[in-house]
């Protein structure tokens, strides 16, 4: 990759991490379609779960006030497994249509979480482990799972401090895990290596800069923020698969 190249690129993930910190679900959501117009699907895939470390360790030391340890035990351990079967089985799964399925997901429950408001499920252990599994499973597929976390999240009604920190350290774990994977896949490449200063930078400023944002939102603004987001990158995935 040239240098302007490289500029573009990690200006996108600055992007995306800011998004990410400001929706409370991780920057993936948005840094996988990115990174997909500048690598394969696989590269797109180590490159993410290493960008994605560095993003979460940021996120845990600016929002660690808000973690839930509960939430994490039974949402976090179940897709850390997940994830590692996800990851394995993206070698063989077709990456169109699962995005396309995952596309028309996101924008249905994003759509009547925004539609009934007041619509809540309980954040109770059976409800977490089953959002757990699910999203584990889909983050090693495609590379993001934070959508489906966001909406599980989102349907808890939890305040702001505390839906950021947990996503962020069950994450942590989910990125840990299928970096593992992606490796032995053959999905990190050492010629990709070289990016892992700049997206650390980006996720860095990208972090700090969603955190001062969020300062200035309600805990409803910030609920809205997320499904709008959500639904935004169900919307604009399923165009471009059609089109």
């Amino acid at each position: 990759m040239d240098v302007q190249l490289l500029i573009i690129f990690v200006l996108l993930a600055l992007l995306a991490e800011v998004l990410g910190t400001v929706g409370g679900f991780g920057s993936s959501l948005f840094f996988v379609p990115i990174a997909g117009y500048f690598f394969d699907f696989h590269s797109v895939l180590g490159i993410t779960a290493l960008f994605h470390l560095s993003s979460n360790i940021t996120k845990i030391a600016l929002f660690r006030q808000g973690i839930d340890k509960q939430l994490i035990l039974y949402m976090g351990i179940p897709a850390i497994v997940t994830v590692a079967i996800g990851a394995w089985v993206s070698r063989y799964a077709n990456s169109h249509f699962l995005e396309l399925a995952l596309a028309v997901f996101l924008t249905l429950f994003s759509s009547l979480l925004l539609l009934f408001r007041s619509y809540s499920i309980s954040p109770r252990p059976s409800n977490a482990v089953r959002g757990g599994l699910v999203s584990g499973f889909v983050a090693g597929l495609l590379g993001t799972g934070g959508a489906i976390r966001g909406i599980v999240l989102s349907a808890f009604q939890l305040k702001m401090q505390v839906f950021i920190a947990t996503s962020a350290v069950i994450d942590l774990g989910i990125d840990f895990s299928r970096s593992v994977v992606y490796g032995l896949n053959g999905y990190i490449h050492s010629s990709d290596l070289y990016l892992i200063p700049p997206l650390f930078g980006a996720s860095l400023a990208g972090t700090y800069i969603g955190k001062r944002i969020l300062t200035r939102v309600s805990e409803d603004g910030f609920r809205s923020i997320v499904l709008v987001l959500i639904l935004g990158v169900g919307l604009f995935t399923l165009i471009r698969y059609l089109y």
